[in-house]
């Protein structure tokens, strides 16, 4: 049972470190205000967000070693140029499968393309959700599929693995910034943790945001699970991210929209979403694929 209180500590460490160091860092901040005006005047359920980044991005290779992770290549990053087709596969996959969320909610009327873009912005835009759908992808891929599923499926059936750590990466996913008002304290951070789990009791966010998130999950992992490797993963998981953040910058919101049936500039909380999940989760079954042997093991 390594790997489970390994992920056990981990997850504590994260959250209660994070809600810990999120006071200090605002503080930090206040203290160097004159030079960085930007950073000070950010609200501090920001620096919460931060902070839980921080310690997730730092305590991830002690926990994929703690996992039995001993290398790259035993967490799903084999060497990259042999998985380049792979890669892009799931890139065209992740792409097309929101891209065609985006034009049924278009088509639908429930949402509209937003008229006050102009090239310059609309570009730089799109380039930011580019360059973070790349980051983001291998971070998380990494994280969670590499790193807990792999972890989990050392000790359980893969099946059982990947219905946990997708419950995981879709809770992780589910939490909501929260407003902090008053004066920052040592305990400001664990105070807001309750609030950002607010999500957890409204039924419409659930169902369906909460299952796309877990299918998502699921779906990434499965590719995981099938490739022997992360990187059709990666390319799935970019070319979704890729929609998340440009969905907002391309449609502007419908007043008289249905969100809970074609979902908000979110786009994955509504049954839209969920539908091309599961189409795309079928699809992707269907596929040919086979564990590919890295030439350099």
């Amino acid at each position: 049972m390594r790997p489970l209180r390994a992920l056990c500590i981990y997850v504590a460490v994260v959250f209660l470190g994070g809600a810990l160091l999120a006071p200090w860092l605002y503080c930090l901040a206040q203290e160097t205000a004159h030079t960085f005006p930007g950073l000070a005047h950010q609200p501090f359920h920001r620096f919460v967000n931060r902070s839980l980044l921080i310690l997730a991005l730092a305590d991830l290779w002690p926990l994929l070693r703690s996992l039995g992770a001993t290398s790259l290549r035993e967490i799903g990053l084999a060497r990259p140029t042999a998985h380049w087709r792979t890669l892009l596969f799931g890139l065209l996959l992740g792409f097309t499968s929101l891209a065609l969320v985006a034009s049924v909610a278009l088509a639908a009327g429930a949402r509209a393309f937003n008229q006050q873009n102009d090239p310059l912005r609309l570009t730089e835009k799109l380039l930011g959700a580019a360059l973070s759908a790349a980051v983001v992808a291998v971070i998380e891929e990494t994280l969670f599929r590499g790193g807990i599923f792999g972890g989990l499926r050392r000790v359980f059936h893969w099946s059982i693995a990947l219905t946990v750590s997708s419950m995981i990466y879709a809770i992780l996913h589910f939490l909501e910034s929260a407003n902090h008002n008053g004066t920052v304290t040592w305990l400001s951070g664990l105070e807001l943790l309750p609030p950002m789990l607010h999500g957890f009791t409204n039924w419409e966010q659930i169902v369906p945001g909460f299952f796309n998130l877990t299918l998502a999950g699921a779906l990434l992992a499965l590719a995981y699970q099938r490739t022997g490797n992360l990187y059709f993963s990666i390319g799935l998981h970019a070319g979704w991210i890729f929609w998340l953040k440009s969905y907002r910058v391309l449609t502007a919101d419908v007043p008289s929209a249905n969100t809970w049936l074609w979902g908000t500039g979110k786009m994955i909380d509504g049954w839209l979403a969920l539908a091309v999940l599961s189409l795309t989760l079928i699809l992707f079954t269907c596929l040919p694929l086979k564990p590919k042997t890295d030439s350099t093991r």
